[in-house]
């Protein structure tokens, strides 16, 4: 049975309950609502916290948002003694929690004799960055690291979502960033750090279905970016290149295209739709959020 949870703020879960509403029934110890579908049970908790399970439970939770990842996720604890001075090709994605703008993954990677070097140029946790920082430190990367990304466009993200999950989405084009990388590397790395978004059988059950699968010297954790600077690395270069990406929507759309999945990102989605029409929103966003139900209510109230 599968299991995912999101983090909402008050409004959507006063959405999800109301939507939910007709399979309403007595909630669980800290929880203010339960309801039971078909294939699936949802919980909403005091704490925020929006608990999908059941079989659907992945189809039904993609309507609201990203899940967060897994506390099951291996500890830094579980890898190797020294493996910060390792050579490693690290993996980190970007644009997951953003309705506007694509899916962006990097591999890069830093062999252990340019470790001292990327650190030099001020890599480290792409949050505690700011855009020209990120851009910045992106630019110096690029001549100093290999690396490989790749980038999933809302059209063909809106489509692909047709039949896959998010997760699986972002598991293929891991893979087929890293097998670009490996490929292009004269040295074979020590291991592989892949930001954690998914069980490691999740991952490998995603990516089963591709011709070239990336399995071996594979590690996963959560807040992987302190544990080697080559995922830090990878962040901010995937980072750099959402950003441009954001640029170029901005750019085509006429407006100045906000990040996130907030209130003013359902205010500039109402302002599009009412400047190029609901279906061309497609474009830009990621369908499935449940910013697109709120922008096409903020732009039906939007006076000519």
């Amino acid at each position: 049975m599968a299991t995912v949870v999101l983090q909402l703020p008050t409004a959507v879960q006063d959405e999800i309950m109301t939507a939910y509403a007709t399979g309403k029934v007595n909630s669980p110890p800290h929880a203010r609502f339960q309801a039971k579908v078909p294939g699936c049970v949802v919980t909403v908790y005091n704490s925020g916290k929006v608990m999908f399970q059941g079989n659907a439970a992945e189809s039904e939770a993609a309507k609201y948002g990203t899940a967060l990842p897994k506390k099951t996720s291996t500890p830094s604890g579980s890898l190797p003694e020294g493996f910060a001075n390792w050579s490693v090709v690290g993996s980190d994605e970007v644009g997951k929690g953003d309705f506007f703008g694509p899916l962006v993954v990097v591999a890069a990677y830093v062999p252990k004799e340019k470790i001292a070097l990327v650190r030099e140029l001020g890599v480290r946790d792409s949050k505690a960055l700011n855009d020209t920082e990120i851009r910045k430190i992106a630019r110096d990367l690029h001549s100093v690291i290999p690396y490989e990304f790749k980038i999933l466009d809302n059209p063909r993200y809106n489509e692909m979502q047709r039949t896959m999950t998010q997760g699986k989405m972002t598991a293929i084009l891991h893979n087929a960033a890293l097998g670009g990388l490996l490929e292009r590397l004269e040295d074979k790395p020590d291991a592989i750090l892949i930001d954690q978004f998914a069980e490691r059988s999740v991952y490998l059950k995603h990516i089963s279905g591709e011709t070239r699968q990336v399995k071996d010297l594979l590690h996963f954790s959560t807040k992987a970016e302190g544990l080697h600077v080559a995922v830090a690395a990878a962040s901010i270069i995937a980072r750099a290149i959402f950003l441009k990406e954001m640029d170029k929507l901005s750019s085509e759309a006429g407006i100045t295209i906000p990040k996130g999945a907030g209130r003013q990102v359902d205010e500039a989605a109402a302002k599009l739709i009412r400047r190029i029409g609901e279906e061309q929103l497609a474009r830009y966003t990621k369908r499935h959020f449940a910013n697109t139900k709120k922008a096409v209510g903020i732009a039906s109230k939007i006076k000519r």
